[in-house]
């Protein structure tokens, strides 16, 4: 019969190694997590919610400002008016399937991480695994190309909205001659938003401070200004996961170099052995 105090000590001992092994397993979970992947992951989430959300909520209030002060005729916007809509539609496109994207590429660093790897010791390389990763890897290198051009394209509304804005603040200013207020004009038909023959078209003298001074055009520049910056994350995101990605299928090519070297080098010593034993099988035999 063991007494109180020796019982007591081997729990003690018990949940102390209970204790270290729970610690030692998250230890390990937490090493298996592909911080980089992670990273990427919330910046590319971050850049296409403010892209998509940002630049939907704007491209609605520019038509409301064209429509109410530069576009008094419905006919004379209809091109512009079906075009956003299309826009709006391409964004919701856009929003679902970066949001399945940046998951797929998060569970592809999950797959390539190293420590995760050490926790699978059975873990072999597959020339299909190879061939997912390069093919993640074209597929990222094309669409951060093609994002470059959706920043370079959401800085054109931001440029418009500038140059709208600075005059109505040169407008605002002590330093302007207030006797030439109402030659000073914003004309968007020569920005191809609308056709030249759109009535009114332009904005001259107070009507274009008061156009600035509206909630419309407020709202709109700020927002296209995120949805720019969002553009620019998600840049940002892509290259970040094209290095990951590139890091990544190096790993696996060599990984697999590594697997056959230990399969030859096997298959070698399994061959020795053989030569070996029927050595003294013959030694013994002939003795």
């Amino acid at each position: 019969m063991k007494s109180a105090m020796e019982t007591t000590a081997d729990e003690n001992q018990h949940q102390s190694q209970d204790k270290k092994g729970c610690f030692e397993c998250c230890i390990k979970c937490l090493g298996g997590v592909p911080y980089a992947s992670l990273v990427a992951t919330i910046l590319c989430f971050s850049g296409v919610a403010l892209f998509c959300g940002c630049g939907h909520v704007a491209l609605t209030g520019t038509v409301i400002m064209l429509e109410n002060h530069f576009s008094k005729v419905s006919s004379d916007h209809a091109v512009l008016t079906d075009v956003i809509q299309l826009m709006q539609y391409v964004i919701y496109g856009i929003a679902s399937f970066f949001f399945l994207y940046g998951i797929i590429l998060l569970a592809e660093g999950f797959y390539t991480t190293s420590a995760v790897k050490e926790l699978h010791h059975e873990f072999k390389t597959t020339i299909c695994g190879r061939c997912i990763s390069g093919m993640f890897l074209f597929l990222t290198y094309i669409l951060g190309v093609a994002w470059l051009g959706v920043f370079g394209f959401s800085a054109v509304p931001v440029f418009l909205f500038y140059n709208m804005w600075s005059t109505c603040a040169a407008m605002k200013s002590p330093m302007a001659n207030v006797t030439s207020v109402d030659s000073i004009c914003v004309d968007v038909r020569q920005y191809g938003i609308i056709p030249w023959n759109a009535t009114p078209g332009k904005a001259c003298g107070s009507t274009l401070g008061d156009i600035c001074n509206t909630s419309e055009f407020y709202l709109s520049y700020h927002l296209f200004i995120v949805a720019c910056a969002g553009a620019g994350a998600t840049v940002i995101a892509l290259i970040h996961f094209l290095m990951i990605l590139s890091a990544n299928w190096a790993y696996l090519k060599d990984a697999s170099h590594t697997h056959e070297y230990q399969d030859i080098k096997v298959k070698e010593e399994q061959e020795l052995q053989d030569i070996q034993s029927r050595s003294k099988e013959c030694l013994n035999s002939y003795t």
